[in-house]
């Protein structure tokens, strides 16, 4: 619940490490904290992660 509101009041969300397994199921979990937390429908949650993207505040340094 904290890091949905945490989202809300305009945090960044930075993910480093592992491109083939820990980067995805960060993803998949920011997606799922945004849709249970957020209210949203899974469709509604993913626009938000890519909302995020595109203002820079979720970014990934995946190898």
């Amino acid at each position: 619940a904290e890091l949905y509101k945490w989202l809300e009041e305009g945090a960044h969300f930075y993910v480093c490490g592992d491109a083939n397994r820990m980067a995805h199921d960060v993803h998949e979990a920011l997606i799922s904290v945004v849709e249970f937390q957020g209210g949203k429908s899974r469709e509604a949650a993913e626009a938000y992660v890519e909302d995020l993207k595109k203002s820079k505040r979720y970014q990934r340094d995946v190898y």
